[in-house]
């Protein structure tokens, strides 16, 4: 694996982690549509993070205390790096829960962190079939076929994050990488 895609990779990891562990759970999921035109629209980076914060705030609650506990204790393992424990919790909890899409999308980062590529990329379809505009799901895929060397899906994975999350200088930086390798150069 190349050092710009290691790095690429452990930056991804760092930033949805920190944005998926900082998040208390609550509110009502009928909300995410709002926040989701809020966050396309937002008029600065710091507009931005506090919607980014609020949605997946609403993603984040499964309507069930035993569930939210082992999406916890995921997130908890996964931020001290055990990521077989990380595995073991959420995979307990998409077996229970099939239809939260917060927690397939939190066992494709413990999957992707463990560098089993295959089960991460399950697990974001998992995660995109019951949630479509989960943006971090899709920089995961985009971030896969990256590394995959399929250059062309990552790019239009990418382009997609973009449209929903317009301050997001990891993707932004991963779109201009790929531009001219994906469309070429124009004379």
């Amino acid at each position: 694996m190349s050092i710009l895609i290691r790095e690429f990779k452990s930056r991804t990891v760092a930033a949805l982690a920190l944005v998926t562990f900082s998040l208390p759970v609550a509110a009502q999921a009928d909300r995410a549509d709002e926040l989701l035109a809020e966050l396309a629209g937002a008029s600065s980076p710091e507009i931005a993070d506090r919607v980014e914060r609020d949605l997946f705030n609403e993603w984040s609650k499964s309507g069930s205390p035993a569930m939210d506990l082992l999406l916890k204790r995921g997130r908890d393992a996964l931020e001290v790096s055990d990521f077989q424990t990380a595995i073991e919790h959420l995979t307990a909890l998409t077996d229970h829960a099939p239809g939260f899409a917060e927690g397939w999308s939190t066992l494709a980062l413990a999957y992707y962190a463990a560098d089993a590529l295959g089960p991460a990329m399950d697990a974001l379809e998992h995660t995109l079939a019951l949630n479509p505009n989960h943006f971090g799901a899709l920089q995961g895929v985009g971030a896969i076929h990256e590394e995959l060397g399929d250059l062309d899906l990552a790019y239009r994975a990418y382009s997609r994050v973009v449209e929903l999350r317009p301050y997001d200088s990891d993707v932004t930086e991963a779109i201009e990488r790929l531009e001219t390798r994906v469309n070429g150069v124009s004379l």
